[in-house]
């Protein structure tokens, strides 16, 4: 909440004194599989980071995926498709804010050579270390997988 020194609250009224603010942040992290929508199209992006030499998972994606992106981002994950699950903390157990991926989900996913960045914006790190309220942003050509680390 950012507010006016000199204004005072008043119940019930809206100000332009009392202004609410959003703040969220933004990383960088690597595509280490989808869950998919059909042959040519992705539901939703698994993301993690590396810590030292492993990939861990950070969450699923859905947020920000227009069709276009999906489409895109199919295209772009085929060729590095991979059979093992490239994290190192799968599968998860269902988290508070939906962000896990199950035992039983796990053959629904497809896995990807963690090669791919991608941009996150979000609202902040949940206890069991996931993201929450994340949304796709671009593509991060400029950066290297293994460069990729958890900030904050």
């Amino acid at each position: 909440m950012a507010k006016r020194r000199d204004s005072v609250y008043t119940p019930g009224e809206r100000s332009h004194d009392w202004v609410k603010l959003k703040l969220e942040n933004q990383q960088e992290f690597v595509v280490g599989g989808c869950r998919p929508d059909g042959e040519s199209s992705i539901d939703a992006l698994l993301v993690g980071y590396y810590e030292g030499s492993k990939l861990r998972f950070a969450g699923k994606v859905r947020a920000g995926l227009v069709p276009h992106s999906r489409r895109e981002l199919a295209a772009k994950l085929a060729p590095l498709r991979i059979p093992q699950c490239p994290f190192s903390d799968l599968p998860s157990g269902k988290s508070r804010w939906g962000g896990g991926v199950t035992a039983d989900q796990m053959h629904e996913m497809r896995w990807t050579k963690p090669e791919l960045i991608v941009q996150i914006r979000f609202v902040e790190w949940t206890a069991e270390g996931r993201l929450r309220h994340a949304a796709y942003l671009g593509l991060r050509p400029d950066k290297s997988a293994a460069e990729v680390r958890r900030e904050g």
